[in-house]
């Protein structure tokens, strides 16, 4: 670990009091939402166009605290992308599970946190890049979704990543064949329909994003994106900012 990274992570694991007591307790929270998170995820298997899920943000440093949500990256086949984000947020929503807009708190606590979807043609994060980047990426963690594919994630951030990573096993990688139900919308969803439902769900999901933006102040550099190849929604990267440049 680099003189650098051992800063960053200091920052991000500031304990109060006892080191080692603070650190049992923060590692026994962080198991305990990995479960719950692993239950959670087992949905994304039945989503359509969902070809990989992995656990971001805090679950991927272990910087966990008891009002964390519960990040997640997902790659989507290109052309499917806001179809697959309205299933998300209809599955994910109708039991509770969804962190909704830009909640805060003890409101976003355990909702499982979809603030990324990727294709093929977005796979590599753009810039700016920096450490705390380069410690997500590096730890991000394979919840769904086949090998090869994961690995062409990987294999695509690995240059600014300064890393070469491949999809490892990782007991967390619970759910790596699509179900039934995915193949079945996927086939339902699939050709001229699916294209017209696909423009549809765009223009919905756009016009609700930019109103947002009227009502939700957007804070320090943020990073959104909603494209046909990415969406992006993180209104905020001022702790990032905090982390890195201290």
């Amino acid at each position: 670990m680099t003189p650098d990274t051992e800063t960053f992570y200091s920052r991000l694991h500031r304990p109060i009091g006892d080191l080692s007591l603070a650190r049992r307790k923060q590692d026994v929270l962080y198991d305990k939402k990995w479960k719950l998170f692993l239950r959670r995820a087992r949905l994304f298997r039945h989503i359509p166009f969902i070809e990989f899920v992995l656990g971001s943000g805090s679950m991927a440093l272990g910087s966990v605290h008891k009002n964390s949500d519960l990040d997640a990256l997902a790659g989507v086949k290109y052309g499917r992308i806001f179809t697959a984000r309205a299933f998300c947020i209809l599955v994910f929503g109708s039991l509770g599970w969804r962190r909704s807009k830009f909640s805060h708190a003890e409101s976003a606590k355990d909702k499982v946190c979809m603030h990324h979807f990727v294709t093929a043609k977005s796979y590599q994060l753009s810039p700016p890049y920096n450490i705390y980047w380069q410690e997500v990426y590096r730890n991000l963690v394979p919840i769904y979704g086949d090998r090869i594919v994961l690995d062409l994630f990987f294999a695509a951030n690995s240059g600014w990543m300064d890393h070469k990573r491949i999809c490892a096993d990782d007991l967390r990688h619970k759910y790596k064949e699509v179900s039934r139900v995915q193949k079945f919308l996927e086939w339902v969803l699939s050709g001229k329909i699916g294209n017209l439902i696909e423009t549809k769900l765009k223009k919905i999901q756009v016009r609700r994003i930019e109103n947002g933006f009227k009502n939700d102040k957007l804070g320090f550099e943020p990073r959104i994106k909603y494209t046909n190849e990415e969406l992006e929604f993180l209104p905020s990267t001022s702790r990032i900012h905090a982390l890195t440049n201290q």
